[in-house]
C-alpha cells in the first residue's frame, strides 16, 4: 500500500480546557528549535561547566536575551541545566557499578518523571499483523507542539503507537514512520494528536496508554528501556543484560534504534559505556535537550 503524504495545515481543534496548556507547549515548541544549536554545542561541552557568556557566543545571542528564551524553554537557567546534567552524566552510574540502576530494574521503580507514569499495553498488534507490517491495523496519525520541537503522534486504537520529530523535514518524518507499518490504514487526525500531546507534556489526567508494536526481542528491549529511571542513564550492555540477552549487543542495539515511541520509551538514556552521548536518530541537541529536563526534574522532586 502507498500513501501520500498529506501535508494539510494542522488542525487546532481540542477541548477549550486544554487551550492554556496548548499554547504553553506550542511556546515550548518554538522556543526549542530557537535553542536546539545551544543544546547541541551543550552536549558536547557540558562537562567543562561553560559559562552563561560562552553559551550565548556559541549561538550569537546576547547573554540576556539567550538567558531568557533558554529559561522560558527549560524552567531553569543554563546554568541548572547544565549542572543537572552533569550531577546525572553515566559516568556517576558507571563509577557505581551500575547498581542503582539494577535495583530499579529487579524492584520494577520508575522515576519521578510523570513520563514514566505510563500504561503498557502489548497486545494491540498480534505477531501476524507485525509480520503483515501492519496489515489489519488502523493508525491514526497528526503533528503537535512537544517541548522538543514539532512531533508526529501516531495512535492505535488501544494507545500512542508512535512519536517522532520534526527539525522541518515533516514528508521524511512521516515516510520514516509510514515505512515501519506501510500496509497499515493511516489517517490524518491532528485533533487526536493535539490532545495526546497535551496529555503527554500538559499534565493531562491518568496514565497515558502507549502500545508496544514490534517483535518480542524488540518490545523486551524496549520494557527494558523504561525501567531506566528519569534522570539517569545506562549503558547499551546493561540494557542487553535486562532483557535477558547480555552478549546480544548489535541486536539491542537495533531493538533501541527501532524504537517508533520517542522519548516516552526513552531510548536516549541508553549511552556508551564511556559515558559520552551517542548516535541518536533525532539528533544529539534532542537527546541532550531530554536528559537535561528528566535531570532538573528529577533533581525539583529529590
Amino acid at each position: 500500500m502507498t500513501m501520500a503524504y498529506d501535508a494539510s495545515p494542522l488542525s487546532t481543534a481540542i477541548p477549550e480546557s486544554a487551550g492554556q496548556e496548548l499554547v504553553r507547549l506550542a511556546e515550548r515548541s518554538v522556543d526549542y528549535h530557537r535553542m536546539a544549536k545551544a543544546l547541541d554545542w551543550l552536549a558536547e561541552r557540558w562537562s567543562d561547566h561553560p559559562s552563561l557568556d560562552e553559551a550565548a557566543q556559541a549561538v550569537g545571542l546576547s547573554p540576556f536575551h539567550f538567558q531568557r528564551i533558554f529559561t522560558r524553554w527549560a524552567g531553569v537557567s543554563p546554568k541548572s541545566f547544565v549542572s543537572a546534567i552533569a550531577h546525572a552524566e553515566a559516568r556517576r552510574s558507571l563509577e557505581a557499578g551500575g547498581t542503582v540502576l539494577d535495583a530499579a530494574f529487579d524492584a520494577g521503580l520508575s522515576g519521578p518523571s510523570r513520563l514514566h507514569d505510563l500504561f503498557i499495553a502489548q497486545e494491540a498488534a498480534t505477531p501476524g499483523e507485525v509480520r503483515r507490517r501492519g496489515a489489519g491495523m488502523r493508525l491514526r496519525w497528526g503533528w503537535a507542539p512537544t517541548p522538543f520541537g514539532k512531533g508526529l503522534f501516531v495512535m492505535a486504537d488501544r494507545g500512542l503507537a508512535g512519536l517522532a520529530f520534526s527539525d522541518g523535514d515533516d514528508e521524511s518524518v512521516f515516510a520514516d514512520m509510514h515505512a515501519r507499518f506501510p500496509a497499515a490504514d493511516w489517517r490524518r487526525d491532528d485533533e487526536a494528536a493535539l490532545a495526546t500531546a497535551v496529555h503527554a507534556f500538559a499534565g493531562g489526567e491518568g496514565p497515558l496508554p502507549i502500545v508496544l508494536i514490534g517483535s518480542p526481542y524488540h518490545v523486551q528491549v524496549w520494557k527494558a528501556l523504561l525501567q531506566i529511571p528519569a534522570g539517569e542513564t545506562a549503558t547499551y550492555g546493561q540494557v542487553a543484560c535486562w532483557a535477558g540477552k547480555p552478549k546480544a549487543f548489535q541486536a539491542t542495539g537495533g531493538a533501541i534504534g527501532a524504537n517508533p515511541i520517542s522519548l516516552l520509551i526513552p531510548c536516549h538514556r541508553a549511552i556508551a559505556k564511556s559515558g559520552r552521548l551517542t548516535g541518536y536518530h533525532w539528533g544529539l541537541a534532542r537527546k541532550a535537550a531530554m536528559l537535561g529536563l528528566e535531570a532538573v526534574s528529577a533533581q525539583g522532586a529529590a
